[in-house]
C-alpha cells in the first residue's frame, strides 16, 4: 500500500523530511555519537556519521571510533587515521571527515555519547558492552550494526537483545546490501534499519542518510537482524559454488534454497516477523550483494577451491588479515540451537554448509544434498 503522499510505509523520506526533523530537535541538547568498530564495514559507516554530525545541529560535530590498537610500519593505526584522516589498515580507499577521532581506548570513546552505534564481531560484544554502560550520556539509545547471532542454554539470542538487556536502552539495527569497499567511494546503495521507538529509528537515520546511502526504516528489529545475520551462511554456500566452478544456474538455486531457508528460520524461531522486510535492502538485496561480493563468500570460494589443503582459520589469516569471517561462526551457532531442538533435517542447507566447514563434508555435497 502507498499512502495519500505517495510514500510506501517503509518510510523512504525525502531529504525535505528529513531537515524539518532535524529542525524539530535542533534546540534540544545535542547528540552525541560514538562509533565501537573500526572494521571495513565500521569505518565506512563512520563516514557518514561524521558527515551528518557536522552536517546536522542536533549532533555534537565530533564523532568518536574506537579502534583496536594495532602497529601499522611501526606506528599506532590511532594515529596514523587521526593524521591521514583514513583507516589505512581496514579501508583505504574510504576518506574520514576530520570530525572522525580515532580512540584507542574503549571508555574514552564512548565517554558521553547519547548514541552508541556497535560495529564489532559479536564474539567480542559483551566485555565491551559492560565498558561502556557506565560512561554513556543521559538518555542513550543504541544501534546494532553486528552481523551474527549468539546463543544460550535456552536457544538463540539476538545481538540487539543482548545490547538492549545489558545497556537498558532502545537498541535499533542496520543491516543491508552494503560491501564496505563500495562504499567508501560512494556508490549508491540503499539500506534498513529497524526499529522499536519510531523517534530513535528517525534520528539514526538522520546519522546515517546520505545521498549515496539511502536509509530505509521498518519497525521490524529482529527480522532485519536475523537476514544481516543468516545470509551470510548462504554466501558461504555460494562461495563453495564459485570455488567449485559451479555456473549461475547453481548458484542462483543455492541462493534460492537459502533464502527459503532463511524464512523458514525466522518464522519458525520468532513471531510478528514482517514478509515485507525480506524484500527490504537488509533481505533479498543484502543477501544478493553478499553471495556476489563480500568476505564470506571470497573466503569460501578459496577452501573450496584449496581442495581440503587449507582451514578457514589458515584463509581468513590470509585473506581478511586481522578482520573476521562470520558465516562460518554464525552456521556453527545456527547448527547448535538446531541440534538443540532436534531439527537440523528441517534446513538441509544450513546444516550442510556447517558440516562442510566443520566436520569435513566434501565441498561437492552443497550441490548434492537432496534439498527437497
Amino acid at each position: 500500500a502507498v499512502s495519500r503522499d505517495g510514500h510506501h510505509p517503509r518510510e523512504h523520506r525525502p531529504a525535505s523530511m528529513l531537515r524539518h526533523f532535524a529542525r524539530s530537535l535542533s534546540t534540544g541538547p545535542k547528540e552525541k555519537i560514538a562509533m565501537i568498530g573500526s572494521g571495513n564495514f565500521g569505518t565506512a559507516l563512520v563516514r557518514l556519521l561524521g558527515r551528518n554530525a557536522a552536517r546536522h545541529d542536533v549532533f555534537d560535530n565530533e564523532v568518536k571510533m574506537y579502534v583496536y590498537e594495532e602497529q601499522v610500519d611501526g606506528r599506532n593505526l590511532t594515529d596514523i587515521i587521526n593524521e591521514k584522516h583514513c583507516n589505512v589498515k581496514y579501508l583505504p580507499n574510504g576518506p574520514l571527515p576530520e570530525n572522525v577521532v580515532a580512540v584507542p581506548d574503549l571508555a574514552t570513546a564512548a565517554k558521553d555519547a547519547t548514541m552508541i552505534v556497535f560495529c564489532t564481531p559479536h564474539q567480542f560484544l559483551k566485555p565491551m558492552i559492560a565498558t561502556v554502560k557506565p560512561v554513556l550520556g543521559p538518555n542513550y539509545k543504541a544501534l546494532s550494526a553486528v552481523k551474527g547471532i549468539d546463543f544460550d542454554d535456552k536457544g538463540i539470542v539476538l545481538i540487539s537483545d543482548l545490547i538492549r538487556n545489558q545497556l537498558g536502552c532502545d537498541t535499533s539495527v542496520l543491516m543491508g546490501a552494503n560491501v564496505a569497499n563500495e562504499m567508501a567511494t560512494d556508490q549508491f546503495c540503499e539500506t534498513t534499519i529497524g526499529y522499536s521507538d519510531k523517534k530513535n529509528g528517525e534520528l539514526f537515520k538522520l546519522a546515517f542518510h546520505d545521498p549515496s546511502f539511502n536509509v530505509g526504516l521498518v519497525n521490524d528489529t529482529v527480522g532485519v537482524e536475523l537476514c544481516g545475520a543468516l545470509k551470510n551462511i548462504v554466501a558461504i554456500g555460494a562461495g563453495f559454488c564459485d570455488g567449485l566452478k559451479y555456473g549461475g544456474n547453481t548458484k542462483a538455486a543455492i541462493i534460492r534454497i537459502g533464502l527459503k531457508e532463511m524464512q523458514l528460520f525466522c518464522n519458525t524461531f520468532y513471531s510478528g516477523i514482517k514478509d515485507d522486510t525480506f524484500l527490504e535492502s537488509c533481505g533479498v538485496a543484502d543477501l544478493i550483494t553478499t553471495c556476489y561480493g563480500g568476505r564470506n563468500r571470497k573466503c569460501a570460494e578459496a577452501y573450496a577451491a584449496a581442495g581440503g589443503t587449507k582451514t578457514f582459520e589458515d584463509i581468513e589469516a590470509e585473506i581478511l588479515k586481522g578482520q573476521k569471517l562470520q558465516g562460518t561462526l554464525t552456521a556453527k551457532e545456527v547448527n547448535h540451537v538446531l541440534k538443540m531442538k532436534g531439527m537440523e533435517a528441517k534446513f538441509p542447507f544450513f546444516t550442510q554448509v556447517y558440516k562442510i566447514a566443520y566436520e569435513k563434508q566434501p565441498v561437492e555435497s552443497i550441490a548434492s544434498t537432496p534439498y527437497y
